[in-house]
């Protein structure tokens, strides 16, 4: 029998004010919104074509919000909340759940890198499978996928995230660990106002974003 592998998309409800936050200024609010649930969306379609043998959607703040409840009624996707803890304590819990829970490996990706289709999620759970973990790093110097073989705490405890370096310091720290550490190609996220340029055509209002 091949090996399960599970896959998480890591997710915030797209409330006005909470979500996209470093959009605002160029989107504003509602706008910003409105792109997170668009991003959702196809996080969710790739993830659930890419193959994988479980699929969940893990959210904050809840689960009440009409777009998550939406994307709660796919078939095959199941529903967690990431729960209390910076970024790296629910990114942690998330994959170690799925460990502990019989996978083989464990993947976790965002929504905010639109290249992140169903072939590149295939190719990091191919990847994995001859490592210790897998990576797809970020431009901007994060990543925008992460996948694990076993726990591995040190990768996420104590990183200042959301900062260009956090890829480097987490190939330094899966070293310092003897995990063997694959990376796919960069890809763009979509995090501030000058990413916009990096959307899918036809993905915002004329004249909204960029440039902005």
């Amino acid at each position: 029998m091949p090996p399960r592998f599970h896959l998480t998309v890591l997710a915030k409800a797209p409330v006005p004010g909470l979500a996209k936050t470093r959009l605002i200024p160029a989107l504003g609010p509602e706008g910003a919104a409105a792109l997170a649930e668009r991003l959702l969306d196809h996080a969710l379609d790739q993830a659930l074509a890419a193959g994988f043998d479980t699929v969940e959607l893990c959210v904050t703040p809840d689960a009440d919000h009409p777009a998550v409840q939406r994307q709660a009624a796919r078939p095959g996707l199941r529903l967690s909340l990431q729960g209390e803890g910076d970024l790296g304590a629910r990114m942690a819990r998330a994959l170690d759940r799925a460990l502990a829970g019989g996978a083989a490996g464990a993947v976790l990706i965002g929504t905010d890198a639109p290249a992140l289709d169903a072939a590149r999620l295939r190719a990091a759970a191919q990847a994995l499978a001859q490592a210790d973990a897998v990576t797809v790093p970020a431009h901007d110097g994060g990543y925008a996928l992460i996948g694990l073989r076993r726990p591995a705490p040190a990768l996420f405890e104590g990183m200042a995230w959301s900062t260009a370096g956090v890829l480097a310091a987490t190939r330094a720290r899966a070293a310092a660990a003897g995990l063997r550490l694959a990376e796919l190609a960069p890809l763009h996220d979509i995090d501030e106002p000058a990413d916009l340029v990096h959307l899918p055509a036809g993905w915002l209002p004329v004249g909204l974003g960029v440039g902005a």
